[in-house]
């Protein structure tokens, strides 16, 4: 009876430390959207992903006991306008990683988001990098300074405020530095202040089938300094970012979207933000400038600038209107993009619902 007795409170032990969870989640976004300004003229149509991009996914957590956990993430892009996947011949194209949490930090595998992607959502932009303001109109936020596939990745603890990650995606090319990216970041998050410096680095070298791939080459370097302020009736965002070698600033629409000569993309730039967001009237109201110094000798400068309002609804639902408009200088290429969209033109404007489960 003892043994019986100390059997079932073995197994019962045994369970409570491999408890798991699942989690299905998502977000229905879609809105109007009006380009204006670009060779194409006025485009009109409803989009999907405009404040944030349409998705559904899964998150799960068993834990393991002494304080280590292993968990997972696999989410995969939707489009509310035609109903397909965002990226033909995928599911979980946004990320699909597995990993381990305890003590130590967080080591995950898998295809991930970037250290400077965090950067740029949670701190720098006023619009979480979407509707017409988003800061990828002149921020290189796009392309695989977003999110990387087969990346390892390591999150410290956070102790005292201080955290930090590492990131690295292997090229898996016959010369281990081609194809390759890495990054990193160091942060203090405490109270209403929020500081967070990150590296990226990117080698774009790609050998053709059979080939050898080329010696470093095209190397592109991002450096962002990423802080904001929550005063509570306002929170106060900023950015600065550092870009250079080749593919460190790729353009976000590069069809040449203003006729004439095809702009360049910048190979020694700074991109400036300075923005607010701001509880107002059961809503949030966001604002930003923003500037590009294109330090190349084309001098592709160019300003931008908008302002957007996300009304809430209820916890999970809201409406939002959004504007934004970039001013290029010098055959500048500089579009205005949500978050799933490039933009066409110099000038947009955004009116949409968006949903969350």
């Amino acid at each position: 009876m003892k043994t019986a007795t100390a059997l079932v409170l073995l197994l019962g032990a045994a369970t409570a430390h491999a408890q798991t969870s699942v989690t299905f989640y998502g977000i229905a976004d879609a809105g109007i959207v009006i380009e204006d300004g670009g060779s194409a003229g006025r485009i009109t149509k409803v989009t999907s992903g405009v404040g944030a991009a349409s998705r559904f996914g899964f998150r799960g957590v068993e834990e393991l006991g002494n304080g280590l956990s292993a968990y997972f993430t696999l989410e995969g892009g939707a489009k509310i306008d035609t109903g397909e996947i965002d990226a033909a011949g995928t599911i979980f194209n946004r990320q699909a990683l597995v990993g381990l949490r305890g003590n130590f930090g967080a080591v995950a595998l898998g295809r991930q988001y970037t250290p400077y992607h965090t950067a740029m959502v949670s701190i720098v932009d006023p619009f979480s990098t979407g509707y017409a303001g988003s800061a990828k109109s002149l921020f290189p936020h796009n392309g695989t300074n977003i999110r990387t596939s087969n990346t390892i990745t390591y999150a410290t603890p956070k102790k005292n405020g201080f955290d930090g990650e590492l990131a690295y995606s292997v090229g898996e090319q016959s010369r281990s530095a081609a194809g390759r990216q890495f990054g990193g970041a160091v942060g203090y998050a405490a109270g209403p202040l929020a500081v967070r410096l990150v590296y990226n680095n990117k080698n774009t070298d790609v050998a053709a089938s059979g080939a050898t791939p080329a010696v470093d080459r095209s190397i592109g370097r991002n450096v962002l300094l990423a802080a904001s302020y929550n005063a509570g009736w306002i929170k106060l965002h900023t950015g600065i970012s550092s870009d250079k070698g080749d593919g460190a600033a790729p353009l976000i629409n590069a069809n040449n979207p203003y006729g004439g000569v095809r702009p360049t993309p910048s190979t020694d730039g700074r991109s400036y933000l300075l923005g607010i967001s701001a509880p107002v009237k059961g809503g949030t109201l966001m604002a930003s400038v923003l500037h590009k110094d294109d330090r190349t000798g084309f001098n592709q400068d160019a300003n931008a600038w908008g302002i957007g309002y996300l009304y809430a609804l209820s916890r999970r639902t809201g409406l939002y209107a959004a504007y934004g408009h970039v001013d290029n200088r010098n055959g500048a290429g500089y579009t205005i993009a949500n978050n799933t969209e490039s933009g066409s033109g110099d000038t947009g404007y955004n009116l949409g619902l968006r949903h969350s489960f």
